[in-house]
Formats: structure tokens, C-alpha cells, sequence
């Protein structure tokens, strides 16, 4: 019991201590921080960061499209809502009753990267021993520089990554219920989280091609064991509950779809580099062919590694990420980075590499910084919010 309560209090010392870190200048109300300017709006600064007030939005509405048109002031359609999926706003709610909205958010948030961490840790246990999986979930509480931003500010990735990790973690095992569980609370968290599904469903029907291609439909649910694997099929059907309940609060079924410049998916693949797109603006991108290089490199090592499961829901995302175009697109790389922090683990937990992640630690404290204090809505009414 002592040994779990302990390696519990070190998990939450993971999850809390760095966004804490974050949080300190702009709680202090200082100026600058390393010579990088920061605005003296306290944890406003943290609050307002996109797209937490949009968030907050949804969950004191809950897509009332006259509640959204007469209590706050972005000039956006009610459609344009949608694309933030209900149970991230859910949650908000629940805990505003305690808390009122932006420490709420704040707290879901938390509660969510802790819970991304623990199940990480639990996944690389099956790789590593003990000690090695604490220091790979360190390493996952600061890497990429971009999840320690959006797990210490409003952000709905780290409920989605952490139904992700933990629905994957059970599947491994053929635990099938709590991997369905935990992939709706992915499906309900983002819309990517439908890539699981296809992943989990390539899995499945992967092995048994052949024998589907010379068999009889009716033959097929044996072939596919669906007694035992059919609780996967919850998550398309949780994705319909979400469309549906756009279709009674929005009048619109397909509202998502609707939503404006939120889905950020183009044919061809890599157009990213098109550097007049809407959502890239920049010709500097030459980083985007690293983050391509690392989710290769850690695909190629799962699948040496005949990791079937980490490959295939690796696999699909990372094809999905090459139709991004979008600048921000380690934010879309997010859900594949534990899965490739497993497949560096050979790496990762050398001697050399704690020597350099030391290192890494100032400059993602600082880019953290820096980017927090610019990605911010402006807001100038916050009543609505409280």
C-alpha cells in the first residue's frame, strides 16, 4: 500500500509541479522572465490562452445558440462551436458549481494530465522495469515543449491523449470494455479520436484478410471473435451521439462539418508547406520535416519491434498528420508521442539522454513561457466567464 501511495504522489508531483513552474511568473505578475516580456494579467494570462475561454463557452451553454449569441462577444457562428467537443465542456460544468469556470477548466485540465501520466507509466511498465517507466513518464511530462503547454493551460488534449494512452493500454491486454470506455472518452473529447477506432479495426480485421476474402458473411463474426471485441464498435456510435446532439441543440446533424476553418485536413498530403494557406502564413517550416522524421523513425522501431497494436494506431495518425496544414502541427502530432517516447525507450533511458534532458529542461521552460504569454484571446469582458 506504502509503494502505491508513493508512486502515486510522485506521478501527481510529475503531472502538477511543472505547470506549476509555468503558472509562477504570470501569478507573480512579473514583467519578464529571461529577458522574455510577459503580460501582467496574472492567471488570465493562463485562462485566456486558446482555446479555453471557447471551451468554457460551450460548457456554460452547452451550444444554446441563443445563450452563445447574447452572453459573449466573439464574432463567431454558433456553428463554429461544434468543432469543441462536449465532454471536456461537461466536465467544466460539473466542477464550476465549486470552483466557477476558468478554475474549473483549469482543474479538469490537471486532473487530465495526471491521468495521461499514470497510464503512460502503466504502458511502459510492460516495456521497462519500474524505475526506467518513471523516468520515461518524466520525460513524457516535459516532451514535447508543446503537451506541457497544453496541459498547463484550458486545453482539452490531455482528456483525449489520456483516453488514448488508456484505452490503448487495455486493449494490449484484451481488456476490450475498458478499451472501449476509455477510447469514448476520447471520441467525446476530439474528433480525431474516430483515428483509434480505424486503427483498432485494422487490427482486428488485419490478420484475418485472407480467410474473410474466402468465407461467407455469415462466417465473418466468428472469424473476427466479435463476441469478444464488439464493445469497440461503442466508439463510432459514441461519434453519432455527438452529431446527434448537434442535430437537437444546433438544428444542424453534420454542424461539425460546418464549423468553419476548424478542420484543417487537405489533399494533397504535405501541403503544410504551402505557405500561403490560411493557417500557416510562413515559409519557415523546415521543423515540420524533423517532426515527419521522428514519427517515422518511431514507427520503424514498432514495427521491427512487431508492437502491433502501438504500430498500427501510430501508424494512422501519423498518416493523418501529413494532411495536416497547419503551423502548429506538433499540436496535431500530439496523440502519436507517447507511443514514440516507447519506441525511443532504448535511447531514452541512457545515461547520456538524462544528461541532456537536463539540459532541455531551461529552454522548454522558456519557449513554454514565451508561448503562453502570446496565445492569448483577447477578452475584454470576462463576466460571462465567472
Amino acid at each position: 500500500m506504502l509503494t502505491r501511495l508513493k508512486g502515486f504522489l510522485i506521478l501527481l508531483t510529475m503531472a502538477l509541479l511543472p505547470t506549476f513552474l509555468i503558472w509562477l511568473p504570470f501569478f507573480a505578475r512579473l514583467k519578464s522572465f529571461w529577458g522574455i516580456p510577459l503580460p501582467l494579467m496574472g492567471m488570465a494570462t493562463i485562462v485566456a490562452n486558446y482555446d479555453g475561454p471557447l471551451f468554457m463557452v460551450v460548457a456554460k451553454t452547452f451550444y444554446n445558440p441563443e445563450m452563445i449569441k447574447n452572453l459573449f462577444q466573439f464574432p463567431l457562428p454558433v456553428e463554429y462551436y461544434a468543432a469543441h467537443f462536449p465532454l471536456f465542456p461537461l466536465l467544466i460544468r460539473v466542477f464550476s458549481y465549486t470552483l466557477g469556470y476558468p478554475y474549473a477548466m483549469l482543474a479538469v485540465t490537471l486532473a487530465s494530465s495526471f491521468l495521461a501520466l499514470y497510464f503512460f507509466n502503466r504502458l511502459a511498465k510492460s516495456f521497462v522495469g519500474k524505475e526506467d517507466s518513471l523516468w520515461l513518464t518524466l520525460v513524457f511530462a516535459f516532451l514535447p515543449a508543446r503537451w506541457l503547454i497544453v496541459r498547463s493551460v484550458g486545453s482539452a488534449e490531455p482528456l483525449f491523449i489520456a483516453g488514448l494512452i488508456a484505452s490503448v493500454y487495455y486493449f494490449r491486454k484484451g481488456n476490450y470494455w475498458r478499451a472501449a470506455i476509455w477510447g469514448i472518452v476520447a471520441q467525446l473529447t476530439k474528433s480525431p479520436g474516430i483515428l483509434l477506432f480505424l486503427a483498432y479495426l485494422a487490427i482486428i480485421i488485419g490478420p484475418e484478410i485472407k480467410r474473410l476474402s474466402i468465407s461467407s458473411l455469415a462466417k465473418w463474426p466468428e472469424i473476427l471473435a466479435l463476441k469478444k471485441v464488439f464493445p469497440i464498435l461503442l466508439i463510432p456510435l459514441s461519434l453519432l451521439s455527438v452529431f446527434i446532439l448537434y442535430g437537437i441543440k444546433l438544428g444542424d446533424f453534420l454542424a461539425y462539418f460546418h464549423s468553419g476553418d476548424n478542420i484543417h485536413l487537405f489533399f494533397p498530403p504535405f501541403s503544410i508547406f504551402n505557405y500561403s494557406a490560411p493557417w500557416v502564413g510562413t515559409f519557415w517550416l523546415e521543423e515540420v520535416i524533423f517532426v515527419y522524421l521522428l514519427g517515422l523513425l518511431g514507427l520503424s522501431n514498432l514495427i521491427r519491434n512487431k508492437e502491433i497494436v502501438l504500430s498500427w494506431v501510430t501508424g494512422v495518425f501519423l498518416v493523418s498528420l501529413f494532411f495536416v496544414a497547419h503551423r502548429d502541427v506538433i499540436r496535431y502530432a500530439l496523440p502519436t508521442v507517447p507511443f514514440l517516447l516507447i519506441s525511443f525507450y532504448p535511447t531514452l533511458i541512457r545515461r547520456e539522454f538524462k544528461t541532456i534532458m537536463v539540459l532541455l529542461i531551461i529552454p522548454i521552460y522558456l519557449f513554454s513561457l514565451a508561448y503562453i504569454s502570446q496565445n492569448v484571446m483577447p477578452i475584454s469582458d470576462w463576466a460571462p466567464f465567472l
